[in-house]
């Protein structure tokens, strides 16, 4: 259920400049020796800790977020020329904190504009798609968007609500079906039973 509401002091020129501009190290190219795991776990929330204690370096965090790679194995590694160091991801490994809806000059309509709680500017779109997995024992859902390589981030709960007011709900059979489209792909929100009018 999509309204019209302007999203004033957004920039989204600026925002996909953002997006442009931002370069990571090339891990994907880089095939060093695996160093064995370390005690280092990124929590669901998103926070980092080494050892047992949080890192509260917000700038140490980004730069070990800017090294990570996920593999074809579902491990999570730091990875430089010289060493790949394997870590605990409890969830995924970033979380997407906000998000902004804007509008495109181009043809391609609404533009969902995320931010991770690492810095990450991203679009959902083809490359960066949006899913969302549903526990099987609580129901509840888990959203996810991918990133960059197999790194996804998960949606934080508030954004999840704001994706799910901004998208079209359609009733089939009664089962309402949530949907939302960003440059010009459709994503699945989630299903639920249509007397509820949104998930727990």
């Amino acid at each position: 259920m999509q309204d019209d509401r302007s999203h004033q002091g957004f920039d989204l020129t600026a925002f996909m400049k953002q997006v442009g501009d931002r370069r990571f190290p090339p891990v994907e190219k880089w095939h060093p020796d695996f160093c064995g795991d370390i005690d280092m776990r990124i929590a669901s929330d998103g926070t980092w800790f080494y050892m047992g204690t949080p890192i509260g370096r917000e700038k140490m965090v980004k730069l070990f977020a800017s090294v990570l790679r996920k593999d074809g194995d579902g491990k999570t590694y730091l990875v430089t020329p010289v060493e790949k160091i394997g870590i605990t991801v409890d969830d995924a490994p970033f979380l997407a904190t906000s998000v902004e809806f804007a509008e495109s000059d181009s043809n391609s309509g609404l533009s969902l504009c995320f931010t991770t709680n690492v810095g990450d500017a991203v679009i959902a779109g083809t490359d960066h798609p949006i899913r969302v997995e549903v526990d099987s024992e609580t129901g509840e859902p888990r959203p996810y968007l991918l990133v960059r390589g197999r790194l996804e981030a998960l949606i934080a709960r508030t954004v999840y609500y704001e994706l799910i007011e901004q998208g079209n709900i359609e009733d089939n059979n009664g089962v309402s079906c949530c949907s939302i489209t960003s440059n010009s792909v459709r994503f699945s929100l989630g299903e639920w039973p249509s007397a509820q009018l949104a998930p727990e």
